[in-house]
């Protein structure tokens, strides 16, 4: 069928969303707009959905939540004895429309479905998921990325996002259900409230969630007392009410929120882009710390899996990386859980390829085993999950990527910016204790290891041009691997798709026994290094540069001019 009898199918059976009707109606007769709804449909991953919010198969809305949670329910009746599923969702628009959507479609299957009450942080429906021993989770949100966006993540049963191989099983039964022939089976909401096959997940849920967060401390008393002065903002997403009790319960008690982006808004008005890791989100947030001298920033995403920070500086404020953030925070925990003798023996940290190999120095000095991964944090989980299935889950330290996620504890199996955000600020009063600030404390780790900068680039693609772009783009670069990248030889290359290493030196090539992604990865002499790759969630291709230098300047000077150098194939 093509695009326009597609749409004409939409336009005769979308009833159940006005706003949807409205949109149907009026791109009648523009073939492109027509065209950009209908070329293809939202592919379900292991990230499950994502998509712009509109009318459509290639768009997010109540009907392709609905064929979605169809194939899902197929997926779990098949494989699954008396299954259930945890369901929550963030600020995005439409959100909590779509998470009960999910949970009359699940009920209306047999599948048993726990859904919140209110918007919950991502990391929440991890932990429900295991607590609740459900089948499978889903989150309703599409994270950082613009407010004209949502999406729907799906995790396994035992709280990591879906493997692979259930993600394929489950988008082989999606591609069975037709959207409006009756394949999509729905049970009134309240209905399914009344039989028991949808139920309000408990308050209770919430405060173990906290609890397990607390005992992720090392030093918990070091926070009372400190005079550390916060100031928080959730981008007008989901971390609000979590983030300030944990940090209420650690004795933070001197927390300003911006006002500006305090309450829920899945249209987030003072920024466009609700990314912790831009500057123009944080914009407002480093305004009041000006005003409040506080000592630190915190920043999470809409769905609370994410955080980024500013710490005071003598000059004002410095935005953290996620690098720096989580090496700050690998070097707190091992070396404060080494003094009071709390580190596990042969303690495990996980970081993805794309993160600082500075982590790598820090692990070797306090003897603790690194092991990269590949990009997404499911990965991470899936190492927790393999410690745990030895009897050895408490090995593991600490997990971060370098886009802001990190993880101390195996309470969940994703990111946690609500334990992190606990985390950052015991640490940033640890170390105000002792007279430094936590600008001061990534100084001292510069002089120790050497200046590493890391830097991500990305380059936006919208639309199915784009998404034809970014393929050229990845299989030019495959075709005709640069020699050298800004006057720094490549001296080997890892190819992650198609599974192998290269010397380029000794010519020795290798196997690389990790999943296949498309990423490649050139290092260059001097321990720099590029690293190439589609985003899984966005339409965009990231570049992650590498620097090492003998001084901060110095390294964000190669920094800047490799950057410049990759910049010219994203044209």
């Amino acid at each position: 069928m093509d695009t326009k009898e597609l749409y004409k199918v939409w336009l005769d059976n979308a009833k159940d969303d006005g706003d949807l009707t409205k949109e149907l109606d009026g791109i009648a007769g523009d073939d492109k707009e027509i065209y950009e709804r209908f070329y293809t449909e939202l592919k379900f991953g292991t990230a499950g959905l994502r998509g712009i919010i509109g009318a459509g198969t290639n768009r997010m809305n109540v009907y392709t939540v609905r064929r979605a949670t169809q194939g899902l329910a197929n997926f779990l009746n098949k494989t699954c004895k008396n299954p259930s599923v945890a369901i929550s969702h963030d600020s995005r628009i439409k959100a909590d429309l779509f998470a009960r959507e999910a949970a009359r479609v699940l009920a209306a299957n047999g599948v048993k479905a726990y859904i919140s009450r209110e918007l919950q942080p991502t990391p929440v429906v991890s932990y429900a998921v295991r607590e609740l021993k459900a089948s499978a989770g889903i989150m309703v949100t599409a994270s950082h990325n613009r407010a004209k966006y949502n999406g729907y993540k799906c995790y396994g049963n035992d709280g990591c996002q879906m493997t692979d191989v259930s993600a394929n099983a489950v988008y082989d039964e999606i591609l069975k259900v037709e959207y409006f022939n009756g394949d999509i089976k729905l049970v009134d909401f309240d209905e399914g409230l009344k039989s028991g096959m949808i139920e309000w997940i408990g308050e209770e849920l919430y405060e173990t969630y906290l609890d397990n967060v607390r005992k992720q401390s090392v030093n918990p008393d070091v926070c009372r007392g400190a005079g550390l002065k916060v100031v928080y903002t959730p981008l007008n997403g989901a971390g609000n009410k979590l983030v300030r009790k944990v940090l209420s319960q650690i004795g933070i008690d001197n927390v300003v929120v911006v006002p500006e982006q305090e309450k829920p808004d899945g249209n987030f008005p003072t920024c466009p882009y609700p990314n912790p890791e831009m500057k123009e989100a944080l914009s407002l947030g480093l305004e009041l710390c000006k005003k409040e001298q506080a000592d630190l920033l915190l920043a999470t995403d809409p769905d609370s899996d994410r955080v980024g920070i500013a710490v005071k500086t003598k000059d004002g404020y410095r935005l953290m990386t996620g690098n720096e953030t989580g090496i700050m925070l690998i070097n707190y925990l091992l070396s404060t859980r080494k003094e009071k003798g709390t580190l596990p023996e042969n303690p495990v940290a996980v970081k993805t390829i794309v993160t600082s190999k500075l982590v790598g120095e820090i692990c070797k000095k306090y003897g603790c085993e690194l092991k990269n991964v590949l990009t997404g944090f499911k990965y991470i989980g899936e190492q927790i999950l393999l410690l745990e299935q030895k009897g050895q889950e408490n090995r593991y330290v600490f997990g971060f990527e370098e886009s802001y996620g990190y993880l101390a504890g195996t309470y969940v199996r994703d990111k946690d910016a609500v334990v992190a955000s606990m985390l950052i600020c015991e640490m940033a009063a640890y170390y105000l204790n002792k007279g430094k600030s936590l600008d001061d404390v990534m100084t001292e780790i510069y002089e120790e290891y050497g200046y590493y900068l890391n830097r991500t680039d990305s380059y936006e693609f919208d639309g199915a041009a784009g998404m034809a772009k970014m393929a050229d783009i990845m299989e030019d670069f495959r075709k005709n691997p640069p020699k050298e990248v800004a006057g720094y030889q490549v001296v080997e290359i890892a190819d992650y798709l198609n599974s192998y290493q290269k010397d380029l030196v000794t010519g020795e090539q290798t196997v690389l026994n990790l999943p296949k992604s498309n990423v490649l990865s050139y290092s260059l002499e001097g321990g720099m290094g590029v690293i190439v790759r589609p985003s899984g969630t966005e339409p965009k291709v990231k570049v992650y540069v590498t620097a090492v230098g003998t001084t901060n300047e110095n390294a964000a000077e190669i920094g800047e001019n490799l950057s410049k150098y990759m910049a010219a194939f994203m044209k």
